[in-house]
């Protein structure tokens, strides 16, 4: 049939990740830091993704193309959202020993992680840990590029951390019922410079309007070679 789709042009297209995680019906995924419509049927022609696009690289064509599968779109979700369960996503807290006089204080930098796990996917929508919290929400290469990432952000924060890009998922779901069943007093967003790294951070924003609630929330952005980008 003749219908309404969209179309995405792959040299316009920078791979932040804003459209995949604006579709709600999961037709656009990340590949190889491109956005691609992986099946016609999971397009329902409504172009939420448009306006998300920075850089104008996805447009409505009328083209040949299969029928929207609403049944398909759901069971693909569904899949998306089951998570394999292991001992390793298991829920807890973590509570570190202050006294470090066995070891050199120039050489050993204490954990400041207060809870398990930390990946987006695998985190309980409702945990004690996340009452009254300050929740910090990082892209998985800002501990690798700054250097002192825990005393400077994960201290005294509730941690998680992704990456849109590689997971190829929409965290704003996961992350609108987190903020909405517990009591969360702050949000901040630590991200890279690169374009790809603006997913997560829109992944917040969406969040955070789809939650309802007014909550303090701040973004800071690192640069590749480990210094805070100043505005």
């Amino acid at each position: 049939m003749i219908r309404r789709i969209i179309e995405i042009d792959k040299e316009k297209c920078n791979g932040c990740g804003a459209c995949a995680n604006a579709c709600h019906e999961g037709a656009i995924s990340m590949i190889d830091g491109k956005a691609v419509l992986i099946r016609d049927d999971y397009c329902d022609g409504l172009g939420d993704c448009l306006p998300t696009c920075p850089t104008g690289a996805i447009k409505f064509v009328k083209r040949e193309a299969a029928e929207y599968n609403e049944e398909a779109v759901k069971a693909n979700m569904a899949a998306k959202k089951s998570v394999f369960s292991c001992p390793g996503s298991l829920s807890k807290s973590i509570s570190h020993n202050q006294n470090n006089s066995a070891q050199n204080i120039n050489s050993y930098c204490e954990s400041k992680l207060s809870q398990w796990p930390v990946q987006i996917k695998l985190a309980p929508t409702k945990a004690p840990y996340f009452d009254g919290c300050k929740l910090l929400i990082a892209a998985d290469c800002t501990a690798f590029a700054y250097g002192n990432f825990h005393n400077d952000f994960i201290s005294g924060h509730i941690t998680l951390v992704g990456c849109p890009k590689l997971d190829m998922v929409d965290y704003s779901e996961k992350l609108t019922e987190i903020i909405k069943q517990n009591n969360i007093k702050s949000v901040k967003v630590v991200r890279m410079e690169v374009p790809c790294c603006g997913g997560i951070e829109n992944a917040v924003k969406t969040a955070l309007m789809s939650s309802g609630k007014f909550i303090p929330w701040s973004v800071v952005t690192i640069t590749t070679d480990g210094k805070i980008l100043e505005d």
